[in-house]
């Protein structure tokens, strides 16, 4: 007789319900590493609008204009004094773009400051910076507690990834681009998420043997390492001495288009959270989307290892399906930037249609 046959029942019950407790534990695992069930808040959104009413004596053109006149979009947030900050891009009606600041006590409701922060000027950076302007700024914290800001300036022909610092959100020394290898200068570049480690309400860039790191690109995903901040080098293959991807699209998937950094990334106790925007093909892509849409999603890296993906989404945690998110500037764009630690819960701040700006809250 085989022996199974002598096990009693109530054992074979127990071990099926040891493995299915153990199985369920296992999956729970493999979910925890995102930051899950963003719930937009509907009753609110859009949350910022462009206002007519916002005037700017531009140092170039010499005239005042509404430097708001187009869109609001694609914002980065941060805490600071209990209070969300939120820098956001700006299209005056030529679409040159300028960050602006808004500041809320409730993460819902802002109040504009009346003037740029950030903008073209007629310093050494103009000819980066004219007449396309400042886009997309993406902000950390210093271990001295200044404010690092990276963001792309448009020359109306390539796009450069920048950046500056400050001590007060209003006043900003830029540092030019940050790709500054004659290899890579001119060549288009753009959207900057460095790595960053959580204390308490802030985000504050942090070294990993001995080097700052940045997730960039918005076609596939590569990195840069610096050891000030100040100096970065792009991380290459030995052999051919082009810059390695770490992150790409994936056919018949919603990021089948390309993929591009949203806020900072997150280093957790399972890894390297990075939160990404995507679009999606016009072939071989994810029918469940009409072609182009942008929507988010999220990887984990590994921390010892930050050019090596643990772990990818399946699905977006984000898509548009508000009128506002579908119809716009650009259709159908979920593009996220900005995400706080408020009141109990993450604050996702995002562009809608690239025309206005939206949040989302999670649990933390």
């Amino acid at each position: 007789m085989n022996l199974l046959h002598k096990i009693p029942a109530f054992l074979f019950a127990s071990s099926f319900l040891l493995c299915s407790l153990i199985s369920l534990g296992q999956n729970k695992n493999v979910e925890t590493w995102q930051i899950k069930n963003f719930r937009k808040l509907d009753a609110h959104n859009p949350i910022l609008i462009p206002d007519l009413s916002q005037k700017f004596l531009c140092p170039i053109q010499g005239k005042n204009i509404g430097w708001e006149n187009k869109n609001v979009l694609n914002p980065t947030a941060l805490i600071k004094n209990g209070k969300v900050h939120l820098l956001y891009r700006a299209q005056d009606s030529l679409g040159t773009s300028r960050i602006g600041l808004a500041i809320s006590e409730d993460g819902i409701h802002f109040k504009k400051m009346p003037q740029p922060i950030l903008f073209p000027d007629q310093d050494e950076y103009k000819k980066y910076e004219w007449p396309g302007g400042i886009e997309d700024p993406r902000i950390v914290q210093t271990e001295d507690g200044s404010y690092f800001i990276t963001y792309t300036s448009y020359d109306g022909k390539t796009a450069r990834l920048c950046s500056a610092t400050s001590t007060d959100l209003i006043h900003w020394n830029k540092m030019g681009p940050m790709l500054k290898d004659p290899k890579y200068i001119n060549l288009w570049s753009k959207s900057g998420a460095l790595v960053v480690q959580q204390v308490g309400t802030q985000m504050i860039a942090k070294k990993i043997k001995g080097y700052y790191w940045m997730y960039f690109g918005d076609t596939d995903l590569f990195m840069a390492q610096s050891q000030d901040l100040i100096h970065w080098t792009v991380l290459e293959d030995a052999e051919n001495k082009q810059k390695i991807s770490v992150l790409q699209p994936r056919k018949g998937y919603f990021d089948s288009r390309l993929v591009e950094p949203g806020p900072f990334a997150l280093i957790r106790k399972s890894g390297i959270l990075l939160l990404y925007n995507s679009s999606n093909a016009a072939n071989f892509n994810d029918t469940n989307y009409p072609k182009f849409t942008y929507s988010a999603a999220q990887a984990l890296f590994n921390i010892e290892k930050p050019f090596q993906v643990l772990q990818r989404s399946k699905q977006p945690f984000i898509w548009p399906n508000k009128e506002y998110e579908k119809i716009g500037e650009v259709n159908e764009v979920c593009f996220v930037e900005g995400l706080v630690p408020f009141k109990s819960r993450w604050y996702l701040y995002y562009g809608t249609a690239d025309s206005k700006i939206a949040v989302a809250t999670s649990p933390q």
